[in-house]
């Protein structure tokens, strides 16, 4: 399987751009819209820049490392051009990165829009009073805490992380984010299917991702 996605989902290789808007969990309905990237040979440089290493960090997942995307400044440059194309018209002001590979992404599209960073860490890795919440993984439990100084009430945010597999993540970072008082307007990601086992735990926030998972060849 996929890095942290459930094995019952199939995948190809072919790049998208996907608007995915996550509905209440009795209607489990996704609706994809490709935002005018259909064909734009920047998705398959990003997809092709990403490396596939079999069975790590257990037997049976398919890890997508994007550190090979980061040794190639074009693929890692098209990343961070679409990202903030995107968003640079929607008022936000705060981008939080989800620990460790948002913090790669998220502050660079938050300089270009004119954003504040918030890093979302995991525990004891942030010094005076933090919140947190406990989520899910497909391998395990986790924790992640944020500074109760770093959001201002009516904030606009953007939750980015490298990949989108079970939603738990995405799930914790808007909840922590809410209960400080911000608006989550999106959450973005490198990776992600349209379809993924916590499809319905976003509570209908829109979810952007870029390209499918690789495989090996």
């Amino acid at each position: 399987m996929v890095r942290g996605i459930n094995k019952c989902y199939k995948y190809t290789q072919r790049p998208f751009s996907h608007f995915l808007l996550l509905r209440h969990a009795r209607e489990r309905e996704m609706f994809a819209v490709e935002n005018g990237l259909q064909g734009d040979p920047r998705l398959q440089t990003i997809s092709d820049a990403i490396r596939v290493i079999p069975h790590f960090p257990k037997t049976g997942i398919m890890f997508q490392d994007i550190t090979t995307l980061l040794l190639d400044p074009v693929a890692f440059k098209h990343v961070v051009d679409i990202f903030v194309d995107r968003y640079k018209h929607m008022n936000i002001s705060l981008v939080a990165g989800v620990e460790a590979r948002g913090f790669i992404f998220g502050p660079p599209i938050a300089l270009a829009i004119g954003a504040k960073f918030v890093p979302l860490r995991k525990p004891g890795k942030l010094p005076g009073r933090v919140i947190s919440e406990d989520y899910e993984l497909e391998y395990g439990n986790d924790r992640l805490e944020m500074s109760m100084e770093a959001v201002k009430t009516h904030e606009r945010a953007l939750v980015i992380d490298d990949l989108v597999a079970t939603g738990g993540t995405l799930s914790a970072s808007i909840n922590l984010l809410e209960r400080a008082g911000a608006e989550v307007v999106e959450c973005a990601c490198v990776v992600g299917l349209p379809k993924f086992k916590g499809e319905c735990r976003l509570k209908g926030k829109p979810l952007y991702v870029l390209v499918e998972p690789s495989q090996l060849d």
